[in-house]
């Protein structure tokens, strides 16, 4: 079995076809066969990716029922008041569904490399971190706007017990077995 973990740049697509749009793909940095994204990350996310040929692993880690802890850095424009992020934090209407409860703090700036293509605020900014045990398509940008707080930037910094560590954008490398380990045990 592999394991691997990517720090997937802005920009790329979190899958190996391109299907005509033009966007780097997996493709253009993982050289390796039979591998897939154990989750998504959508085209102007960033960060955690994790890829396995450990079906069982993939099914564990991306179903809806067993809610493997994400967390997510989010750079959002607008005043971050207490109010709003503990709205957050108690779940908020969207599109017909409430959101799970999850943690948010305000953190520092996390010192990402600058993206390829600037942030541009309007306003006021501010770095929040958000623990989510659930995932649906663009889930934090929605949250976010919802609670009036626009997201400029994500990136996704853990998953489960597995974290980034100093992998450079566009980079990959191998799980350890001890990191494969505790996935596998976080995930039973």
């Amino acid at each position: 079995m592999r394991y691997i973990l990517f720090n997937k740049p802005y920009g790329a697509l979190s899958q190996f076809t391109d299907e005509g749009t033009g966007h780097p793909t997996l493709k253009q940095f993982i050289p390796v066969p039979g591998v897939y994204a154990a989750g998504r990350l959508d085209r102007d996310s960033e960060g955690l990716l994790l890829l396995t040929d450990d079906g069982a692993l993939i099914k564990k880690l991306t179903d809806p029922r067993h809610h493997e802890e994400k967390i997510y850095w989010a750079l959002v424009e607008g005043d971050s008041s207490l109010e709003k992020l503990s709205r957050l934090e108690r779940g908020v209407d969207l599109k017909g569904y409430r959101t799970l409860p999850c943690k948010i703090r305000l953190i520092p700036d996390p010192g990402l490399p600058p993206r390829p293509k600037p942030v541009t605020p309007h306003g006021p900014t501010s770095w929040i971190e958000i623990k989510l045990r659930e995932g649906k398509k663009r889930q934090i940008r929605h949250m976010t706007a919802a609670v009036g707080l626009f997201t400029l930037r994500l990136f996704r910094s853990q998953l489960g017990p597995i974290s980034l560590g100093d992998l450079a954008p566009g980079e990959w490398r191998d799980l350890s077995a001890d990191e494969v380990r505790r996935l596998k045990n976080n995930s039973a």
